[in-house]
């Protein structure tokens, strides 16, 4: 059991810490750009528009591949927050990023099903996802990106994961 005297401060530090270690343990979320505001428990994922990002410089549209590994990752890394929030809230998970035996092994994906629903405009993009049903071995996760309206999505998908065992 956490203490419940501990300092919100330290409280907080300790989230952000297991938060960056998490991103961070994804090199390729560094090359794209790709962080996440916490609030709480609650993530958002957010994709600084970027040239390279642009895959059809006529329209201009932020490329479909950049679109899927986004919410793919999106859908990842929200999973493996949600399973892991416990131990860090009591303090027993403390990953580091510079050591990697510290970090959790993330979700492996099973089937990944992307709706575009419109050109992802030249500007950022936000996703959040919802984890919907998860068990000991396999997990649903939803996931929608907008980008200036929430309520105007640009894409959204579903996926299946397969969780880490321990071992």
């Amino acid at each position: 059991m956490a203490n419940r005297n501990e300092p919100l401060h330290q409280i907080k530090s300790r989230r952000d810490a297991a938060l960056k270690a998490l991103v961070d343990g994804v090199p390729f979320l560094a090359w794209v750009g790709i962080r996440f505001d916490r609030r709480g428990d609650e993530l958002t994922a957010v994709l600084p528009f970027q040239q390279k990002l642009i895959g059809n410089p006529l329209l201009p549209a932020i490329h479909g591949g950049v679109t899927a590994a986004f919410l793919e990752t999106a859908a990842i890394i929200e999973l493996a927050w949600a399973s892991q929030w416990e131990d860090v809230e009591q303090g027993r998970l403390t990953p580091d990023a510079d050591d990697p035996s510290s970090l959790p092994r993330l979700p492996k994906t099973i089937d990944f099903t992307i709706d575009y629903l419109r050109s992802g405009l030249p500007r950022d993009a936000y996703a959040r996802a919802r984890v919907v049903r998860s068990g000991r071995r396999f997990a649903s996760v939803y996931v929608e990106a907008w980008q200036d309206n929430r309520a105007r999505l640009f894409a959204q998908a579903t996926g299946h994961f397969m969780m880490p065992q321990d071992e």
